[in-house]
Order: C-alpha cells, then structure tokens, then sequence
C-alpha cells in the first residue's frame, strides 16, 4: 500500500526510533492526525506472553474516563421484565427469536454491541457463527452475558472498551477521537495502559510490555516510553 503526501511529511516530523513520553507522543500523533475526518487515536501494545497458551491470555474490559466518541448502536436479546429494562436503558434494538431470525434471514448487523440474559445464550448460540467472526458475540468476561442488562447497556455508551490480546501478542485499543484534545486523550491513555499492566497474567515470564504505539487512524505510529518496565 502506498502512502499519502501526509502520511510521509508526520514521520519527518520526529524520531521514528526514539522513546516518548505520553503527552510529548499523543501531541505528535494529534499533530499528524490530517485527514477531513475526526480520527480515531488508537494504543497498540506488543506483549512477552505467548498467545497461544490459555493461562497467558490478556483480555478485560474498561470503560474509559472519557468514552470513545462513538456512538455505539446496542442490541439486547432478552424476554420479559429483562426486555423492559433494556427498552427504558436506551438500547437500540431489544428482541429474541425475531431478532436472531432477521439476523439469520437478512444479513442485519446494523448494531456494535450485543448484550444478553443467560437465559437467552441458548437462543443467541443460533448465531455464534456469524457474530463470532465479527467480535459480536457476548461473553461473560466481557460483561455482555448479564442479568443487569441497564449497567452494561450504560457502561456500553458510556465508552466500555474491551482489550485482548491478538493471535500477534498484540493489543489494539481505540482510546478516543483527535477531537477530544491531548488532555483528555492522555488520561484514556493512562487508564487503558495501567489496566493491561495490572491484568499480566500470572505464568507471563520476562518481559511482560514489549512496545507500546500510539497512532491516529491514517498517521503513523509513534513509540512511548514504558515507565513500568
């Protein structure tokens, strides 16, 4: 893939080898963020863990201080009172069978997120094929299988973020837009990066934080110092 004129004139404006502070590296990701759109500032963590040992696996949930700046679209699979709940909690679109069905029959994905009962996974695994592939599909661990459909429905669009580790031993996280400012961007930063600190799994041997790199969606990544090596 070629790179565009921006893309090129951002890395001549700092040390693509040098170690940065946060704040001194999220100024030159905001600096190089260029596009006509607000673009999405994202972490990338490299991680000494080997992905594909069960007992090295880094996942969590977080909601960030300062959201994500997006407008999350949530379904919920639930009958009955639980139903009620998510309808008065403002998901967009609450249902069971017929919703799993309009999935199955039309190809409808026009939701983020997926939130259910325990009662309902039943109903839900129908479709664990098709959500699967697309990161849809609820978990327990994501908070996403829960009989307190209003808190994950409020954590959701508040700006719930989920990080795991990928087949790479990577994280990648959105933590905000270029328009929330360095401030605040900072501060997702930081809570993002202390939560994949403090989930280090217990059989992680060495070196647990191998890089860390922040980047806006069409700039290039700029390398921040790890403090908690």
């Amino acid at each position: 893939m070629k790179n565009g004129k921006n893309y090129i004139d951002s890395k001549k404006t700092y040390e693509r080898a040098k170690l940065y502070e946060p704040a001194e590296a999220m100024d030159i990701v905001l600096g190089s963020a260029k596009a006509k759109f607000d673009e999405t500032i994202e972490l990338h963590v490299r991680l000494g863990v080997d992905p594909k040992q069960a007992d090295q696996q880094v996942r969590g949930v977080l909601v960030l201080p300062n959201g994500t700046g997006k407008t999350v679209k949530v379904l919920v699979i639930a009958k009955g009172e639980k139903a009620d709940e998510a309808t008065a909690a403002g998901a967009d679109y609450v249902g069971a069978e017929e919703l799993v069905a309009k999935i199955q029959k039309e190809n409808w994905f026009d939701f983020d997120v997926v939130i259910t009962t325990p009662d309902m996974m039943g109903v839900v695994g129908r479709i664990g094929k098709v959500l699967g592939p697309k990161g849809l599909m609820p978990s327990p661990k994501s908070g996403t299988v829960t009989m307190d459909v209003a808190k994950a429905i409020k954590d959701v669009k508040a700006g719930k973020v989920e990080y795991r580790l990928d087949k790479t031993a990577i994280i990648h996280c959105p933590i905000g837009k270029k328009s929330f400012g360095k401030e605040k961007l900072v501060e997702n930063y930081t809570a993002l990066f202390e939560a994949i600190v403090m989930a280090k799994p217990a059989a992680a041997k060495g070196q647990y934080i191998k890089s860390i790199t922040l980047a806006s969606t069409m700039g290039p990544g700029v390398k921040v110092a790890n403090r908690n090596a």
